[in-house]
């Protein structure tokens, strides 16, 4: 799986690790994921979400902000999920 906020779309950034004498290698700064159960409104059902820590301090302080993209979410994997049984 890749390493993506589903709903901020937070990527891993690239920089360097500084040494005592300064000397500069490659390395990654990952996002804090987190796999979060959360339940979508609209559709009546609950949706598995990989977010970023940052992206749940903020639904806990504004549930609206991200309730379209929590929706949407919530369509493609009840989608996924009629596929998948109709097979």
């Amino acid at each position: 799986m890749s390493r993506v906020c589903q709903l901020t779309g937070a990527r891993p950034k690239s920089g360097h690790n500084v040494s005592h004498s300064k000397r500069r290698t490659k390395r990654r700064f990952l996002p804090n994921l987190i796999t979060k159960r959360i339940y979508d409104e609209g559709t009546d059902s609950f949706v598995r979400i990989k977010m970023t820590a940052r992206a749940l301090r903020t639904i806990a302080k504004n549930p609206k902000k991200y309730k379209a993209a929590i929706h949407s979410l919530a369509k493609k994997s009840q989608k996924k999920s009629l596929q998948n049984k109709s097979k």
